[in-house]
């Protein structure tokens, strides 16, 4: 599963995907949603894209968005606070 529901919102696995061409949502790959993300994993930028493509995917603050775990590693658990499990399928499909 790439996603637990919780009180506070939607906690998702996120596979990473630095130096891509473009920024975005590519679907599922394996129990993770896979993000692409256009900068380098350097001084915590990367990050920074992921958390505001997340955002702006699913139309919240980028304050809404916050890791569980995973931040110096390609696979990744963020919260998304307010997210219910049905948003989240819209938007990954």
């Amino acid at each position: 599963m790439y996603y637990v529901e919780t009180p506070e919102g939607v906690i998702l696995n996120v596979k990473a995907q630095p130096r891509s061409s473009r920024a975005g949502i590519d679907g599922l790959i394996g129990d993770a949603v896979k993000v692409r993300i256009k900068c380098a994993p350097v001084d915590g930028k990367a990050n920074k894209e992921l958390i505001e493509t997340l955002a702006d995917a699913f139309g919240l603050a980028k304050s809404a968005v916050t890791f569980k775990s995973g931040e110096t590693s390609k696979t990744k658990r963020l919260l998304l606070h307010g997210v219910t499990a049905q948003a989240l399928a819209a938007v990954v499909k």
